[in-house]
């Protein structure tokens, strides 16, 4: 259950004002219909979130543990600095597929984003951590859909009312807290 809830919090918190999200506003602006594109998000999130949390278990089975302590302190940091980055969201993605329909377009502009994107990694990472990838990737996709609906439904004038850079803070802080526990061993005083 731990699994399930911090990577939903910690994804809830890390897509908002995430290229996805901005893409969220664009796609809703431009097609005016939430619901296929609400639908689109969820299809290509659990497709690429499955993709990195199978990445993830899988680098746990090959990797030792003292390998995978330093791999996932390292990443959980790292996460914790690209969070602080601000995201924008080339033209091109969103031109990528104009002729598949609301859902179509959806799916494959989010899927493509999502490539190599923060919450993707960070998915990678959970899995590796909790071992669990199917409760990551249940709570990686449960806060990308907590921070993309809304923008689909209500668009621009949410946003304008998020404090951007407390919120990128506070789950950058989450990462480096994730980062340095890791490193330190802190749940071997735990055991």
């Amino acid at each position: 259950m731990e699994a399930l809830l911090i990577s939903t919090g910690v994804v809830a918190l890390a897509e908002i004002g995430d290229k996805t999200q901005l893409l969220a506003f664009i796609l809703a602006a431009r097609f005016k219909k939430p619901l296929p594109i609400v639908a689109g998000i969820l299809f290509a999130t659990l497709v690429n979130h499955g993709l990195a949390g199978a990445l993830g278990a899988w680098i746990t089975s090959i990797a030792s543990p003292e390998v995978m302590r330093w791999l996932l302190g390292l990443s959980f940091i790292g996460m914790a600095i690209w969070t602080m980055i601000p995201d924008k969201i080339e033209e091109e993605e969103t031109q990528v597929a104009k002729n598949l329909g609301v859902f179509g377009a959806t799916l494959v502009t989010f899927f493509l984003a999502e490539m190599g994107d923060k919450t993707q990694l960070a998915t990678v990472a959970l899995a590796a951590h909790y071992g669990t990838p199917v409760m990551v990737i249940a709570g990686t996709t449960l806060g990308m859909l907590l921070a993309d609906i809304p923008a689909v439904f209500i668009g621009n004038k949410f946003a304008a009312k998020i404090p951007m850079k407390l919120v990128h803070s506070v789950a950058a802080a989450i990462f480096a807290v994730m980062g340095l526990l890791t490193l330190l061993r802190v749940e071997k005083l735990f055991e």
